[in-house]
Protein backbone atom coordinates (compact mmCIF):
# COMPACT_ATOMS: atom_id res chain seq x y z
CA UNK A 1 0.00 0.00 0.00
CA UNK A 2 0.98 3.66 -0.19
CA UNK A 3 0.02 6.47 -2.58
CA UNK A 4 -3.02 5.29 -4.54
CA UNK A 5 -3.72 8.46 -6.49
CA UNK A 6 -3.51 12.24 -6.39
CA UNK A 7 -5.39 15.30 -7.53
CA UNK A 8 -4.81 19.02 -8.02
CA UNK A 9 -7.94 21.03 -7.22
CA UNK A 10 -8.94 24.68 -6.61
CA UNK A 11 -10.82 26.07 -3.63
CA UNK A 12 -13.14 28.96 -4.55
CA UNK A 13 -15.66 29.28 -1.68
CA UNK A 14 -18.46 30.20 -4.09
CA UNK A 15 -18.27 26.71 -5.59
CA UNK A 16 -20.35 25.63 -2.56
CA UNK A 17 -23.98 26.36 -3.58
CA UNK A 18 -24.91 27.86 -0.19
CA UNK A 19 -22.04 30.32 -0.66
CA UNK A 20 -22.25 30.96 -4.39
CA UNK A 21 -26.05 31.36 -4.43
CA UNK A 22 -26.10 31.00 -8.17
CA UNK A 23 -22.70 32.52 -8.97
CA UNK A 24 -21.20 29.03 -9.03
CA UNK A 25 -22.98 28.39 -12.32
CA UNK A 26 -20.24 30.44 -14.01
CA UNK A 27 -17.73 27.68 -13.21
CA UNK A 28 -19.87 24.75 -14.26
CA UNK A 29 -16.98 22.92 -15.91
CA UNK A 30 -14.97 23.12 -12.70
CA UNK A 31 -17.90 21.77 -10.68
CA UNK A 32 -18.40 18.89 -13.10
CA UNK A 33 -14.70 18.04 -13.02
CA UNK A 34 -14.62 18.27 -9.21
CA UNK A 35 -17.40 15.71 -8.95
CA UNK A 36 -15.57 13.46 -11.40
CA UNK A 37 -12.38 13.71 -9.35
CA UNK A 38 -14.28 12.97 -6.15
CA UNK A 39 -15.83 9.87 -7.71
CA UNK A 40 -12.39 8.66 -8.80
CA UNK A 41 -11.00 9.16 -5.31
CA UNK A 42 -13.97 7.31 -3.82
CA UNK A 43 -13.36 4.39 -6.17
CA UNK A 44 -9.84 4.06 -4.75
CA UNK A 45 -11.28 3.63 -1.23
CA UNK A 46 -8.42 5.45 0.51
CA UNK A 47 -7.85 5.02 4.21
CA UNK A 48 -6.22 8.44 4.42
CA UNK A 49 -6.50 11.70 2.52
CA UNK A 50 -3.34 13.78 2.70
CA UNK A 51 -4.34 17.34 1.90
CA UNK A 52 -1.98 20.28 1.57
CA UNK A 53 -3.60 23.69 2.02
CA UNK A 54 -2.10 27.16 1.56
CA UNK A 55 -4.69 28.47 4.05
CA UNK A 56 -3.70 26.26 6.96
CA UNK A 57 -1.15 27.43 9.56
CA UNK A 58 1.79 28.95 7.68
CA UNK A 59 5.31 29.88 8.76
CA UNK A 60 8.20 31.36 6.83
CA UNK A 61 10.67 28.56 7.57
CA UNK A 62 8.60 25.64 8.87
CA UNK A 63 5.95 23.42 7.27
CA UNK A 64 3.16 22.91 9.78
CA UNK A 65 1.21 19.65 10.00
CA UNK A 66 -2.00 19.87 12.01
CA UNK A 67 -1.85 18.13 15.42
CA UNK A 68 -4.68 16.64 17.45
CA UNK A 69 -7.27 13.91 17.02
CA UNK A 70 -10.14 15.69 15.28
CA UNK A 71 -11.03 18.97 13.66
CA UNK A 72 -14.04 20.70 12.18
CA UNK A 73 -15.01 23.85 10.40
CA UNK A 74 -17.83 25.61 8.61
CA UNK A 75 -18.39 28.25 5.97
CA UNK A 76 -19.70 30.89 8.37
CA UNK A 77 -17.21 33.49 7.16
CA UNK A 78 -18.70 32.97 3.69
CA UNK A 79 -22.33 33.41 4.83
CA UNK A 80 -23.04 29.67 5.03
CA UNK A 81 -22.59 28.55 8.67
CA UNK A 82 -24.79 25.53 8.08
CA UNK A 83 -22.24 23.90 5.76
CA UNK A 84 -19.93 22.01 8.11
CA UNK A 85 -17.08 19.52 7.75
CA UNK A 86 -15.64 17.30 10.50
CA UNK A 87 -12.58 15.06 10.20
CA UNK A 88 -10.46 12.60 12.12
CA UNK A 89 -6.69 12.81 11.82
CA UNK A 90 -4.50 9.81 11.00
CA UNK A 91 -2.11 9.98 13.94
CA UNK A 92 -0.03 6.95 12.96
CA UNK A 93 0.73 8.19 9.46
CA UNK A 94 1.30 11.73 10.72
CA UNK A 95 3.75 10.56 13.40
CA UNK A 96 5.69 8.51 10.85
CA UNK A 97 5.83 11.46 8.46
CA UNK A 98 7.13 13.75 11.20
CA UNK A 99 9.75 11.15 12.14
CA UNK A 100 10.94 10.75 8.56
CA UNK A 101 11.05 14.49 8.00
CA UNK A 102 13.12 14.91 11.14
CA UNK A 103 15.53 12.18 10.09
CA UNK A 104 16.22 14.14 6.89
CA UNK A 105 16.49 17.49 8.62
CA UNK A 106 13.36 18.82 6.95
CA UNK A 107 11.76 21.64 8.98
CA UNK A 108 8.28 20.14 9.18
CA UNK A 109 6.07 18.84 11.97
CA UNK A 110 3.32 19.63 14.45
CA UNK A 111 5.21 22.28 16.42
CA UNK A 112 4.10 25.89 16.50
CA UNK A 113 0.33 26.14 16.67
CA UNK A 114 -0.47 23.52 19.29
CA UNK A 115 -4.25 23.93 19.22
CA UNK A 116 -5.36 20.29 19.30
CA UNK A 117 -8.56 20.96 17.35
CA UNK A 118 -7.99 23.95 15.07
CA UNK A 119 -10.77 25.09 12.81
CA UNK A 120 -10.50 23.71 9.29
CA UNK A 121 -9.82 26.24 6.54
CA UNK A 122 -11.84 26.52 3.35
CA UNK A 123 -9.05 25.14 1.15
CA UNK A 124 -9.22 21.94 3.17
CA UNK A 125 -12.99 21.74 3.43
CA UNK A 126 -13.94 22.34 -0.21
CA UNK A 127 -12.26 19.18 -1.61
CA UNK A 128 -13.70 17.17 1.29
CA UNK A 129 -17.17 18.63 0.69
CA UNK A 130 -17.10 17.17 -2.82
CA UNK A 131 -15.57 13.86 -1.69
CA UNK A 132 -18.17 13.43 1.07
CA UNK A 133 -20.88 13.15 -1.57
CA UNK A 134 -19.40 9.78 -2.54
CA UNK A 135 -17.15 8.54 0.25
CA UNK A 136 -16.63 9.25 3.95
CA UNK A 137 -14.67 6.30 5.35
CA UNK A 138 -11.32 8.05 5.66
CA UNK A 139 -9.05 9.98 7.99
CA UNK A 140 -6.94 12.93 6.92
CA UNK A 141 -3.63 14.65 7.40
CA UNK A 142 -3.72 18.42 6.91
CA UNK A 143 -0.47 20.06 5.95
CA UNK A 144 0.30 23.72 5.36
CA UNK A 145 2.93 25.34 3.18
CA UNK A 146 5.77 27.70 4.09
CA UNK A 147 8.07 30.32 2.64
CA UNK A 148 10.71 27.64 2.11
CA UNK A 149 11.87 26.84 -1.46
CA UNK A 150 9.84 24.70 -3.84
CA UNK A 151 12.45 21.96 -3.53
CA UNK A 152 11.89 21.51 0.20
CA UNK A 153 8.16 21.07 -0.31
CA UNK A 154 8.99 18.48 -2.97
CA UNK A 155 11.24 16.64 -0.52
CA UNK A 156 8.51 16.56 2.10
CA UNK A 157 6.20 15.08 -0.52
CA UNK A 158 8.69 12.26 -1.00
CA UNK A 159 8.47 11.60 2.73
CA UNK A 160 4.67 11.54 2.54
CA UNK A 161 4.91 8.67 0.04
CA UNK A 162 7.51 6.90 2.16
CA UNK A 163 5.43 7.26 5.33
CA UNK A 164 2.34 5.92 3.55
CA UNK A 165 4.34 2.94 2.34
CA UNK A 166 5.85 2.23 5.76
CA UNK A 167 2.52 2.42 7.59
CA UNK A 168 0.66 0.51 4.90
CA UNK A 169 -1.85 3.31 4.44
CA UNK A 170 -3.78 3.48 1.20
CA UNK A 171 -3.43 7.23 0.67
CA UNK A 172 -4.68 9.79 -1.81
CA UNK A 173 -2.84 13.11 -2.04
CA UNK A 174 -4.90 16.25 -2.66
CA UNK A 175 -3.10 19.49 -3.50
CA UNK A 176 -5.64 22.25 -2.88
CA UNK A 177 -4.56 25.40 -4.65
CA UNK A 178 -5.85 28.06 -7.00
CA UNK A 179 -3.69 29.24 -9.87
CA UNK A 180 -3.10 32.92 -10.69
CA UNK A 181 -5.20 35.62 -9.01
CA UNK A 182 -4.15 38.18 -11.63
CA UNK A 183 -6.03 37.16 -14.77
CA UNK A 184 -8.32 40.19 -15.13
CA UNK A 185 -8.38 43.87 -14.24
CA UNK A 186 -11.53 43.29 -12.19
CA UNK A 187 -10.06 40.23 -10.47
CA UNK A 188 -8.84 40.10 -6.84
CA UNK A 189 -5.41 41.61 -7.59
CA UNK A 190 -5.97 43.20 -10.97
CA UNK A 191 -4.21 42.06 -14.13
CA UNK A 192 -0.56 41.11 -14.50
CA UNK A 193 0.88 39.56 -17.63
CA UNK A 194 2.46 36.82 -15.51
CA UNK A 195 -1.02 35.64 -14.48
CA UNK A 196 -2.26 34.11 -17.75
CA UNK A 197 1.27 32.93 -18.54
CA UNK A 198 1.53 31.10 -15.21
CA UNK A 199 -1.82 29.40 -15.75
CA UNK A 200 -0.89 28.36 -19.28
CA UNK A 201 2.42 26.93 -18.15
CA UNK A 202 1.13 25.24 -15.01
CA UNK A 203 -1.75 23.52 -16.79
CA UNK A 204 0.68 22.26 -19.45
CA UNK A 205 3.18 21.09 -16.83
CA UNK A 206 0.65 19.50 -14.49
CA UNK A 207 -1.36 18.07 -17.36
CA UNK A 208 1.73 16.19 -18.53
CA UNK A 209 3.08 15.43 -15.07
CA UNK A 210 6.29 17.21 -16.09
CA UNK A 211 7.42 17.81 -12.52
CA UNK A 212 11.02 18.72 -13.36
CA UNK A 213 9.66 21.77 -15.15
CA UNK A 214 7.41 22.52 -12.17
CA UNK A 215 10.42 22.81 -9.88
CA UNK A 216 12.24 25.01 -12.39
CA UNK A 217 9.60 27.74 -12.39
CA UNK A 218 11.11 30.97 -11.09
CA UNK A 219 9.81 31.89 -7.64
CA UNK A 220 9.64 35.61 -8.47
CA UNK A 221 7.61 34.80 -11.59
CA UNK A 222 5.20 32.73 -9.50
CA UNK A 223 4.88 35.51 -6.93
CA UNK A 224 4.11 38.09 -9.61
CA UNK A 225 1.48 35.74 -11.02
CA UNK A 226 -0.32 35.77 -7.67
CA UNK A 227 -0.48 31.99 -7.36
CA UNK A 228 -1.39 30.18 -4.16
CA UNK A 229 -1.01 26.49 -5.05
CA UNK A 230 2.55 26.21 -6.35
CA UNK A 231 4.20 24.83 -3.21
CA UNK A 232 1.41 22.35 -2.66
CA UNK A 233 1.75 21.18 -6.25
CA UNK A 234 5.48 20.70 -5.64
CA UNK A 235 4.75 18.62 -2.55
CA UNK A 236 2.33 16.44 -4.51
CA UNK A 237 4.96 16.04 -7.23
CA UNK A 238 7.39 14.69 -4.65
CA UNK A 239 4.81 12.18 -3.43
CA UNK A 240 4.38 10.90 -7.00
CA UNK A 241 8.11 10.61 -7.69
CA UNK A 242 9.07 7.25 -9.20
CA UNK A 243 5.44 6.11 -9.35
CA UNK A 244 3.97 5.02 -12.72
CA UNK A 245 1.18 7.60 -12.89
CA UNK A 246 -0.99 8.89 -15.69
CA UNK A 247 -1.96 12.58 -15.59
CA UNK A 248 -5.31 13.74 -16.94
CA UNK A 249 -6.39 17.37 -17.15
CA UNK A 250 -10.08 17.49 -16.24
CA UNK A 251 -10.80 21.23 -16.43
CA UNK A 252 -9.55 24.79 -16.41
CA UNK A 253 -11.54 28.00 -15.98
CA UNK A 254 -10.88 31.56 -14.84
CA UNK A 255 -14.01 33.71 -15.25
CA UNK A 256 -13.55 35.62 -11.98
CA UNK A 257 -9.91 36.56 -12.53
CA UNK A 258 -8.59 33.53 -10.64
CA UNK A 259 -7.44 30.34 -12.34
CA UNK A 260 -9.12 27.07 -11.35
CA UNK A 261 -7.47 23.88 -12.62
CA UNK A 262 -8.20 20.24 -11.91
CA UNK A 263 -5.76 17.47 -12.86
CA UNK A 264 -6.10 13.86 -11.70
CA UNK A 265 -3.21 11.42 -11.32
CA UNK A 266 -4.00 7.72 -11.61
CA UNK A 267 -1.43 5.05 -10.89
CA UNK A 268 -0.98 2.98 -14.03
CA UNK A 269 -0.57 -0.12 -11.89
CA UNK A 270 -4.10 0.42 -10.64
CA UNK A 271 -3.15 2.00 -7.35
CA UNK A 272 -1.66 0.68 -4.15
CA UNK A 273 -2.37 -2.95 -3.42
Amino acid sequence: MGIAGACMVPHPPLIIPDVGRGEEKAIGKTIEAYHEAAKRIAALKPETIFIVSPHSVMYRDYIHISPGENASGDFGRFRAPGVKISVRYDRELRDELVRLAGSEGLPAGTEGDRNADPELDHATMIPLWFLNHYYTDYKIIRCGISGLPFSMHYELGRKVAEAAEKTGRRTVFIASGDLSHCLKEDGPYGYRKEGPEYDRRIMEIMGKGDFRSLLKLDEDFCDHAGECGQRGFCMMAGALENLPFRAEKLSYEGPFGVGYGIVFYSLESGGAN
